[in-house]
Parts: C-alpha cells; structure tokens; sequence
C-alpha cells in the first residue's frame, strides 16, 4: 500500500466521518479524499512526478495533512520540514536532500521567501493558503478531481526524514512503503483501537505526530489538530472531542503534570497515551498513571527505525505491584515484525541481563541515508540496524535501555550513564526537567555535572539534590557541580540539546568528548 490508499480506506468505509478539525476548519474523509486528488494534479502541473522532494513548511492545520496525502498520490518523497527549526538547518535539508517544491503556509510568508533567496539550488516555492491564483487552495479550485492511478510498489521510496541533528547536522533517512507498512501493522498489533479513534496532534506534524497521524488514519482516525502545546489547550480537547490517543515527549507530559489545573479534566476517554522520544523518569510516569489513568504506553525506536521497534503497553506499567514496578524502567518487548538483541563489542549477541549495543532489523529498518553510503555501511552490522544505544534484555524479553552510547561519561575510569541519575532527579517534585553531562575536570578526566530546570515558581536546593543522588546512586554517580537554569535548550520536537549545554563547558577546552 502506497501512504494515500491509507486515506482511501477511512474514505471507503467512512466517508461522512470526520477526518480532521483545527482551528480554521473542519473536513470530513469525503473531502480530505477529494481535495488530495487535486493537490496531486496541481503537483504534477507543477511538474512534480515520481520521486520529486516535496516539503511542506507549515505549523500544524488540516492543510498539512491534506498536503501529505496529494503528494503521496501524485507520487512525491515527503521530505518534513519542522517550522520550528533554525533556519541554518532548514537551509541544510533544502540542499542536502534535493527538495525541488516547497509548500509553504501564508504566516510563514517572510521566511520562506529568505530560504528561496539563500538556497544555492532552484526551488519553487508555492504558497498552500495564500490569496494569490498561484496558491495552491486557489489552483485547486480548478484542478480535476480524479488523479491519475499509480502502481503501488513496496520498495518505492516515499519519504526522507531528517535526524533529530542534537548531536550534529541532519542525516536524511529514506524510507519506503514497505517501512511504513511495517508501522502500521506494529503499531496496530501493539495497541489495538477499541472503537472509534480519536487522535489529538500536538507534536509537530513534521516529526513523530505526522507518522503516528499517517498510521491511525489507516484506522480510520480522526485528527484534532492544535498548532502547538499548550497544558491547558490539551486538557480541554482530550475532555471536549473525547480523544484516545494522544503522542507528547516527556517535556510537554512534565509540562502537563506541573500544571495546577491538570486533576481537574475527564481523561476517561483515552485508550493509549503514548510518550516517548526521549528518556522519561519513571516517577513521572507513575504521577501520570495516577493523573490520566492506565493508559501510558511508551515505543522505542529512533528515525531509522521509527517508533515502533518494541512497546511497553498499559498493561505492562504497574506502579504499584512491587514484582512488576521494574518494567516500567523498560521500554517494553519487540513488536510483531521487529527482530531486536543486545551485542558487546565484537559484535556477537550477549546473554540476557548483558549490557550492550541494540541492534534491531525487520521491514521497518530504513533504506539507508540518502546521498551518504558511508553513513549507511556505518550504520549497519548486515542486515541489523546499529541503533547507537546502550541496553540490555531481561529473561522476558523487555528492553532496558542503559543511555545513548556516546552520552557516556567516563569519569575518573568508570563509565557513567547519564540516565540513570537524570531518572533519579527527575523524580524530585521541584524538578521539571534535567540534563547529566560530562565536564572537562583535570582530576577526573570529565566530571559530572547537573543542569537543572525547576518548576515554575520553585526553588531547587542544590545540596539536597546531590545528597539524594549519593544516597540512591553512590559517590561515583554523583554530579559533582549542579547548576539551576530557567529553561533548557531543546531541538524544535523538544529534545534536550546536550549538544549546547556541553558547549558551553568545553568551548576553551583542548579536547572534547
């Protein structure tokens, strides 16, 4: 199944159903189908055919996910483009990934037009929404609404997806028919829907929540969009259309958590609140079970193998049975069509409660990274995928997930994972969020040290913390300096940028790690 037949389904069987609402409009799967059958002959008129890269830069709206489904039937790669990224990096994945179309959002005027002037290579830049003829609502007006029909291909590429770029530039990750397919059937497996689903889009669509709106609408979701987070917006759409399924990153579950009014909203409606894409403390999961109820579940996964390598499911998190608490500690077992194992260092699978390297391999593995060969060999041990993180398995198959391997800090000759005391602080009521990093220490080699982002309006004691780290950890992981910072840096889907917090500790250094 190409992305579009997705849509084609919900429209077969649900045709008057709504498909998405914002805060402009609302349209059902009857339009949503017919409206991507234009923007598709509106795309080819502009001479976009098989395999042209096509973005879209826009915050969240209807008009992206409307978007997504005509490029795909016009036979387009999707190549995401995040409104909230620099525009140094935007530039990159301009150039780097050879985007010959861009469709742009009529608010984002001003600086799409700085990315048409700085690009290096040609770029049609087409505005979605804007009052000209040449946008593409007015040229849709006109266009047939029949596309042509296209041969579905497994191994056709349909998307190329950036990197998260906390650790460096962006590599593009191609994926194929056969990648999304495999997360659909994953996802689907993992999490059955119980009825009719529900699906709020906070996260940009760019990222995670655009893959996840792709995958439910093969359940035939409807999408309630907001442009961004806001707690309170959340709580009062997750009461209002009666959501059930909602993606956030742990930065914006904490943001929900602190809010004072966060126990005052029906959260009876969710089926699966799904966090992820970064570590979450385990204490804050278990607020959060106590908040939204037994719906948590987190996916591992990562853009080369994207979200749904394993799932630890609602079932799985049991804050309060002493012989299960652990498991909340993992992100759950393999799905249905992902193979995962732990290996050391030579290479070779480790025994069961052995720390070592993840590799994962299946139909959900990329293709490869476009335009670097290198990169791709690098990356992959034959056909298992070399995911970078650090882990192990337990005698039930749950994965634990140790840190990212070169988070690593090794300090005075052990090696220290930053996690494991970030899970420890984060659990603290006064914390919001934090960051471990290593810092240049001529006795230790690198040193650790805390970067600590309160709740809002209170106060952090520094001295507490680390007592509390010494009693929980010992002395060896115990930061050795905490400092107290209003917020801390994120990438545009939320990420803690480790990247700039370490820079601004080993800019005058005469080495970095």
């Amino acid at each position: 199944m190409e992305i579009f037949e997705y849509l084609d389904k919900g429209y077969r069987l649900h045709p008057e159903r709504i498909f998405c609402l914002d805060a402009r409009e609302k349209l059902t799967y009857a339009q949503v189908h017919e409206n991507s059958h234009r923007i598709a002959n509106v795309l080819r008129s502009l001479g976009v055919d098989e395999g042209t890269k096509v973005s879209i830069y826009a915050p969240n709206s209807c008009a992206v996910l409307e978007c997504i489904y005509g490029m795909s039937r016009a036979g387009a790669v999707w190549v995401p483009l995040n409104a909230r990224n620099g525009v140094e990096e935007n530039i990159h994945i301009l150039e780097s990934f050879d985007v010959d179309v861009v469709l742009y959002d009529a608010r984002l005027a001003d600086a799409a037009a700085t990315y048409k002037e700085r690009a290096k290579r040609s770029i049609r830049f087409v505005s979605i929404d804007g009052p000209g003829e040449d946008s593409l609502k007015s040229l849709c007006k006109t266009a047939a609404s029949q596309a042509p029909a296209r041969e579905a291909r497994p191994d056709r590429m349909v998307s190329i997806f950036p990197t998260g770029g906390t650790t460096g530039r962006p590599k593009g990750v191609m994926h194929c028919n056969l990648n999304w397919i495999a997360q659909v059937a994953n996802l689907s497996a993992a999490l059955p829907p119980q009825g009719q689903v529900v699906h709020l889009v906070v996260a940009p669509l760019t990222h995670g929540a655009g893959a996840l709106s792709v995958i439910l609408t093969a359940q035939g979701a409807t999408h309630v969009i907001l442009e961004g987070f806001d707690a309170e917006k959340v709580m009062r759409s997750i009461e209002q259309h009666r959501v059930t399924h909602l993606f956030l990153p742990p930065t914006a579950l904490y943001a929900l958590l602190a809010h004072p009014h966060v126990r005052q909203h029906d959260y009876s409606s969710l089926q699966y609140f799904v966090y992820g894409a970064a570590p979450s403390a385990q204490a804050k999961i278990a607020e959060a079970i106590s908040v939204f109820g037994p719906v948590m579940t987190q996916g591992y996964g990562q853009t080369e193998a994207p979200s749904t390598c394993t799932f630890l499911k609602p079932q799985d998190h049991r804050p309060g049975d002493p012989a299960l608490d652990k498991r909340m500690r993992s992100c759950g077992q393999s799905t249905i069509l992902t193979d995962l194992r732990i290996v050391g260092s030579d290479g070779c699978e480790v025994p069961r409660l052995q720390t070592g390297e993840i590799e994962v391999r299946g139909p959900l593995v990329m293709v490869g990274y476009y335009k670097n060969a290198a990169a791709t060999q690098e990356a992959m041990h034959g056909d298992w995928l070399r995911t970078g993180d650090v882990g192990y398995l337990d005698e039930d198959g749950y994965l634990y997930i140790v840190d990212r391997s070169k988070d690593m800090i090794i300090t005075g000759g052990f090696n220290v994972y930053p996690s494991e005391i970030e899970s420890v602080v984060c659990a603290q009521p006064e914390v919001e969020d934090c960051a471990v990093i290593g810092v240049p220490d001529e006795k230790w080699g690198e040193a650790i040290k805390l970067v600590v982002q309160p709740k809002r309006g209170q106060a952090v004691d520094s001295d507490a913390l680390l007592r509390i780290c010494r009693e929980q950890l010992g002395g060896v992981k115990t930061p050795k300096s905490v400092e107290v910072w209003t917020d801390l840096p994120r990438s545009a889907t939320g990420k803690v940028l480790k990247r700039e917090i370490r820079d601004k500790f080993w800019r005058n250094a005469e080495r970095r790690v």
